[in-house]
């Protein structure tokens, strides 16, 4: 398995639109690629949405099966981009020691 801590600055009064689409569009896509949700997280205080993404696929990598997610028709076609949310994302390949 392979991991992926996700932290993203949401822009100042966008939190709810970004969680109401993350939850109805994006994490489902993710599923569909074949990536888990392992945890979300907010801290309201700095508008910001953290969470942990994970890969197992029998065929690809994380990056592979990444790729193919944002050059999939379903993510290119969500609109508007979910994307326009976010002020800054940031992200780190992890791995377990368990």
């Amino acid at each position: 398995m392979e991991y992926e801590l996700r932290d993203y600055a949401v822009k100042a009064g966008e939190m709810e639109n970004w969680l109401r689409e993350w939850k109805a569009k994006i994490r489902p896509l993710r599923e569909k690629f074949g990536f888990g949700t392992l945890g979300a997280w907010t801290i309201m205080e700095e508008n910001r949405f953290v969470w942990i993404l994970g890969y197992d696929g029998p065929t690809k990598s994380f990056a592979e099966a990444d790729l193919a997610y944002y050059d999939s028709d379903e993510r290119k076609s969500m609109a508007p981009n979910p994307a326009g949310h976010l002020d800054k994302t940031d992200s780190w390949k992890m791995r377990s020691i368990l």
